[in-house]
């Protein structure tokens, strides 16, 4: 077992997205080209230095921020710990609080700023090594950002306020990383962004995705690329033939559509009408047999009335999102609809037609996995859990999506894609059993 020098161990905690992850995974790499030694969200370590990349995102998300940040603020308080850094999204917003309001935090740094924060930490930020990660997630797959920030300027999102203005990944740097990514032996690709279809705008005057996703699929030995945080207003029209053509590209669409009443739509800034939206859904299911769309929804906006609530509920029904995740509505300083609406809807009318909304979900989803049951599905283990083994399909990303679950008799290599043949549903997982390698 490998031993650590106490004053040389920090433990990087990363909340919030895959694209906090990303950016925790590029500090992990510049520590340990410093000689520090690092571990990454580990609840019980010798590691004396902690440093938290906070999320800022809703209100949920940021008080779990603070929530971790106070239990290690304590920490430091008993003795446990001798230094706590922050960054991430929640102090690029509140960096003044937090210092004012937290006094035993050590350093306290926004979503831009790890030189400095290495610089705190005793170490020196290397230019040699941006875009080099040290990857916190399975050895088989690994999130790919193609760009920071977002020129979208939804009512309700702070996150411009937060990541600035929309900066594109130029291509071949991409092309690079996902190259060095798959040498190392990631099978799968997730491309991440605020915004995927906006790619190639700010750098190639025109939207850049579909070129990206060519080059990306040529890359030998990469199995999966997967798509998620697509944006539905202007999207791509050659997006759904590459990814129909491509077969390594999953048939896999993550598009978070919001709403559907043309007056929230309107009011949210979406740039997008509900007959745009069900044209966009229908051409996607036309171009691509077999897509799985994935889609989150808000509920409880300003103004949103029963009226929109029911032509809301309507679009669950009719659409049958094969998943779907829902939030309530919070009010984010600084954003339009903070200055311009009033948070008025009850709390428990929010918690009520969230709880209608995963209700009707929960029925479309166990239908769903209840026609999979005698198929068979390219699965990529993940890895195992006591005595089984878990696995995913091509329509299900990490962490967020159905798992398929796999007896422990069976031997199966983590890492490995098998032919996993469906017995059993249940509302969001499969079960099932290998019936050969899928080499």
């Amino acid at each position: 077992m490998k031993t650590h020098r106490k004053d040389r161990l920090i433990n990087v905690i990363s909340l919030g997205c895959s694209k906090n992850l990303v950016d925790s995974e590029q500090l992990l790499a510049q520590l340990q080209a410093n000689s520090f030694d690092v571990v990454h969200n580990v609840d019980q370590t010798e590691a004396r230095t902690v440093v938290i990349n906070t999320c800022g995102f809703i209100h949920d998300a940021k008080q779990e921020s603070v929530d971790t940040i106070l239990a290690h603020v304590r920490a430091k308080e008993q003795g446990i710990i001798n230094r706590v850094f922050v960054m991430g999204c929640l102090s690029q917003r509140y960096k003044d609080q937090l210092m004012n309001e937290i006094p035993g935090l050590d350093g306290v740094v926004g979503v831009n700023n790890q030189s400095e924060l290495i610089g705190m930490l005793g170490g020196n930020y290397r230019n040699n090594l941006v875009g080099e990660r040290l990857i916190t997630t399975p050895a088989h797959y690994a999130y790919l950002k193609i760009s920071e920030g977002c020129d979208r300027r939804c009512s309700f999102c702070a996150i411009p306020l937060i990541r600035g203005k929309y900066v594109s990944r130029p291509r071949e740097e991409i092309i690079a990383e996902a190259r060095k990514l798959v040498d190392r032996g990631v099978k799968e690709i997730i491309l991440i962004a605020q915004d995927l279809t906006y790619y190639g705008m700010d750098i190639y005057n025109r939207q850049s995705l579909a070129s990206l996703l060519e080059r990306l699929s040529e890359i030998d030995k990469l199995e999966w690329i997967r798509l998620q945080y697509a944006y539905p207003a202007s999207f791509p029209t050659d997006i759904p033939e590459i990814m129909r053509n491509r077969k390594n590209i999953c048939n896999y669409l993550d598009i978070p559509f919001q709403h559907i009443s043309d007056k929230i739509l309107k009011s949210m800034r979406r740039g997008i009408t509900a007959k745009q939206t069900y044209e966009l859904i229908d051409r996607l299911r036309t171009v691509v047999p077999g897509l799985t769309l994935r889609t989150t929804l808000m509920v409880g906006y300003p103004g949103e009335d029963e009226k929109d609530f029911q032509q809301l509920l309507e679009f669950i029904s009719r659409v049958k999102f094969d998943r779907l995740g829902v939030f309530e509505y919070s009010e984010e300083e600084g954003t339009f609809s903070a200055h311009h609406y009033r948070d008025i809807i009850p709390q428990e009318v929010k918690d009520e037609r969230m709880a209608t909304v995963m209700k009707i979900q929960e029925g479309i989803s166990h239908e769903k996995n209840q026609n999979k049951v005698g198929k068979s599905y390219k699965t990529i283990i993940d890895r195992r859990e006591g005595e089984n083994l878990i696995g995913r399909t091509e329509g299900d990303s990490p962490e967020v999506d159905n798992e398929v679950i796999i007896k422990g008799e069976q031997v199966l290599k983590t890492g490995e894609f098998y032919n996993i043949s469906i017995y059993e549903t249940d509302t969001y997982d499969l079960f099932g059993k290998a019936i050969k390698p899928d080499r």
